[in-house]
């Protein structure tokens, strides 16, 4: 698994989260402390850089319509999607420990009220500096049940990174990869399910998103490929369910749910009076070991 270009991507994220929660009335998801974790000053910022970025290839200024368009419609109903599933896992399973694989900027340990489930954030060193900077300023308390593993996913073990910070593999556990597929090939992704597949002796969950084969056949998802690139964050081909499924059957794991576009649209996007809707090429995926 790779980093991301770290602390730009925490914080477009973020920011979108931030904006959705502030003036969309239709919430998808609501994470009313993203702004708050980003700051003014740092959300002004990446506004701007938004309205740069995208306006130089799109005839549009209005950074809410092209946050709408191109961004909210696959970071909002993921996190949703995400969360939800979580929930269900919790009430499932008394004390459960939940990984958040190249967590970011993401608030959910600070809106958490469960003390029964451990969070561990993993992100690159320099992305974890940058948040622990922003929860210091901001002068919140991190939860007792709330653990900081940073760690560069192209040089470091996750297993050595985990088990070193007080992760207890008998545990049922639940992890999410959000965000990272449109940047890996298939080769490297499934070695992702497959380390944390292998991590496990007790009940286990994976979320993820990613984007199929018709990624580049999509005009609006091209057109983000295209951003992304610029941004020195250039999108991969994306990837056949069929190959999934052979994969999850060499690692003993069943697909519990799996939401196609169609699905995401129906469940998150019907009747938006905001332009919003799920792209054509992307699907969330929850895989289950025990």
């Amino acid at each position: 698994m790779k980093n991301a270009q770290e602390s730009l991507t925490a914080k477009l994220c973020s920011f979108a989260r931030a904006h959705h929660s502030n003036f969309i009335k239709q919430k998808i998801f609501d994470d009313y402390l993203a702004f708050d974790i980003m700051g003014k000053e740092e959300y002004d910022e990446v506004k701007m850089l938004v309205k740069s970025v995208f306006s130089n290839n799109e005839k549009c200024f209005d950074t809410g319509m092209l946050l709408n368009q191109y961004i909210s419609p696959i970071l909002l109903p993921r996190i949703a999607y995400a969360e939800n599933a979580l929930c269900s896992f919790s009430i499932e399973h008394k004390n459960i420990q939940y990984v958040i694989m190249g967590a970011g900027m993401d608030t959910f340990a600070f809106r958490n009220t469960n003390e029964n489930i451990k969070v561990f954030e993993l992100d690159h060193p320099s992305t974890q500096r940058y948040k622990l900077k922003r929860i210091k300023h901001l002068m919140w308390n991190v939860p007792q049940n709330l653990t900081f593993v940073p760690i560069d996913f192209e040089v470091e073990d996750l297993k050595d990174a985990l088990f070193n910070s007080g992760f207890n593999p008998d545990i049922p556990s639940f992890f999410t990869i959000l965000g990272v597929s449109y940047y890996l090939d298939f080769g490297a992704f499934s070695k992702t399910i497959e380390d944390i597949s292998q991590i496990m002796n007790s009940v286990i969950k994976i979320v993820f998103d990613y984007p199929d084969e018709t990624t580049f056949e999509v005009q609006r998802s091209k057109f983000l490929a295209d951003i992304t690139a610029s941004l020195g964050e250039p999108m991969k081909q994306g990837f056949l369910y069929s190959d999934f499924e052979s994969l999850f059957f060499d690692l003993g794991l069943d697909i519990e749910s799996h939401l196609s576009p169609q699905d995401i649209q129906n469940i998150y996007f019907r009747e938006r009076n905001d332009g919003q809707k799920a792209y054509k090429n992307i699907h969330f995926m929850t895989v289950r070991k025990g």
